[in-house]
């Protein structure tokens, strides 16, 4: 019986071990998540003046949505907008209609 106390114990040991390194791991998976999706200093940050120059009036949907996603509602309106692949594919898309200025 002594043997199978000893065991058992053994066993609750190894358990407590195993969820202490596991929560470890975790936290170490957390912060580093954190410092990856830590945002960029605003001096870094690129951002392009764009302005709606041209009507957006029976264009194609895909361009109207466009030029919705840019954040532009009416002509002559300026947004900034931060400089990335995606808001750069939209503006490419509908360049035709756009003023485009780095802010």
């Amino acid at each position: 019986m002594a043997d199978e106390e000893k065991t058992e114990k053994k066993a609750v040991v190894k358990k407590a071990a195993s969820k202490k390194a596991a929560s470890k791991k975790a936290t170490v998976k957390k912060t580093a998540a954190k410092k990856a999706a830590a945002p960029k200093s605003q001096s870094a940050v690129k951002n392009l003046s764009v302005t709606l120059v041209r009507s957006k009036h029976g264009r194609l949907a895909s361009h109207k949505a466009c030029v919705a996603g840019l954040g532009l509602r009416r002509m002559h309106q300026t947004v900034s907008v931060i400089d990335t692949p995606e808001n750069r594919g939209m503006i490419n898309k509908v360049h035709y209609l756009l003023n485009v200025e780095e802010a």
